[in-house]
């Protein structure tokens, strides 16, 4: 600490003051599962609420149309939530991007609902590390900067989005127009319970595969139908074998048949990938391309696939080594170790690198379990962490440069 400026010291005493732990409480009470859009919306309310402490120009932007497959091999258009946009002095010299998300995996129907408070002092809640916890400290660390003489220096775009756990479809292209331009970016996924940060990132792509056949009777005239189902399975098998270090290969669901005396007609098989580079998202989209090429002659079938690769692999290329540098400097200087390793999960970050923007991406608070009903947070992290974004911040206002 004592290599801090003045500056510095203030802003890492104005997010001490900062009501993060109950600004977590009051969040994690509101169910904002991605689907539950009446929740969704009541969280977007309340953090604009919040936000607009800051200066400058909020908003709450409709989402991007977003296509899914049904059951039954549907597409359809589904809705999603309104994303929190906020705009502060975009003719500042030096320009950042700030990111988050308001939803969770915990629909309305969840038995994961409650707060509670676990002997070790840690807060079991549905949402309080991924990313409530991360939001409310994220605002403390603009607040404190906002407070700072550097202000003037820094412009920045603040991006929230209702759709982060199902992929940011709704707000991909949001998150492209906030990125242009910016020297930075920060987004606020919580960091390991040990503080360490995730640095590179695979990436990640889902595909229907929807596949239709002929039905038949199972007894009288199997043979002049063509079974959905096995033609599913077999793309699941073959799909399946295309996995390899740096590329797995999950078919996670087929869908489809019906009686027992009925060849299925109809089969949609639901398949993720993990690339962990450019090069294995090449050859991920060959292996579907042929399997679903192969399975169709095979079996007399058609096979219509649908999806993406939505989140490209996240390498730590020179800029990004400057940003993590950065945040290791400031870390040193208030006593936190920061260290980062590989992680095969995908967020928002992997989007904004593919911008060409460097970005840590797990500057939110110490946590762990997310996406369970044993994720929790652990409360001293959120001061600690608003400290190391705002002095962040600040030393990149300062220099113009991460």
């Amino acid at each position: 600490m004592e290599r801090l400026t003045a500056q510095e010291r203030a802003a890492v005493e104005h997010v001490a003051g900062a009501p993060m732990l109950e600004q977590v409480q009051a969040w994690c009470a509101i169910n904002s599962g991605t689907r539950n859009l009446a929740g969704v919306a009541t969280m977007g309310a309340v953090l604009a609420d919040a936000f607009s402490t800051l200066p400058g120009e909020i908003a709450m932007v409709e989402p991007s149309p977003v296509e899914a497959v049904e059951a039954d091999g549907r597409v359809v258009t589904i809705d999603h939530g309104r994303h929190l946009h906020l705009t502060v002095r975009p003719d500042a010299p030096v320009q950042m991007l700030f990111t988050g998300h308001m939803d969770t995996v915990y629909g309305v129907d969840h038995p994961f609902q409650s707060l509670t408070i676990r002997p070790d002092g840690a807060i079991n809640a549905p949402g309080s590390a991924d990313m409530k916890g991360g939001l409310a400290l994220m605002l403390a660390a603009l607040r404190a900067v906002e407070a700072s003489a550097l202000a003037p220096r820094i412009g920045y775009e603040v991006v929230i989005n209702s759709d982060e756990e199902t992929g940011s479809f709704a707000s991909a292209a949001l998150l492209a127009r906030a990125a242009r331009g910016k020297v930075a970016a920060l987004t606020y996924e919580p960091a390991l319970a040990d503080g360490t940060l995730a640095g590179a990132r695979g990436g990640t792509g889902n595909f229907a595969l929807v596949v239709a056949g002929r039905s038949a009777h199972a007894g009288r005239n199997p043979h002049e139908g063509r079974n959905a189902v096995v033609a599913a399975a077999d793309l699941a098998l073959r799909l399946s074998r295309a996995g390899r270090e740096g590329l797995s290969v999950n078919p996670a669901r087929i869908e489809g048949g019906g009686p027992n005396n009925v060849v299925p007609e109809h089969a949609v098989l639901r398949v993720n990938f993990r690339p962990r580079d450019a090069e294995a998202i090449t050859e991920a989209q060959a292996a579907l391309d042929a399997a679903v090429r192969d399975v169709a002659a095979a079996h007399d079938v058609r096979i219509e696939a649908h999806g993406s690769f939505n989140r490209p692999p996240k390498p730590i290329d020179a800029g990004a080594e400057r940003l993590f540098g950065l945040v290791r400097e400031v870390g040193a200087d208030l006593g936190l170790p920061i260290a980062w390793q590989f992680s095969g999960g995908v967020c928002d970050g992997n989007n904004i690198a593919a911008c060409g923007v460097p970005v840590v991406d797990t500057m939110g608070a110490r946590g762990g379990a997310i996406h369970s009903s044993d994720e929790f947070l652990i409360p001293e992290s959120l001061p600690e962490r608003a400290a190391l974004s705002a002095l962040t911040i600040l030393r990149i206002a300062e220099r113009g440069h991460p």
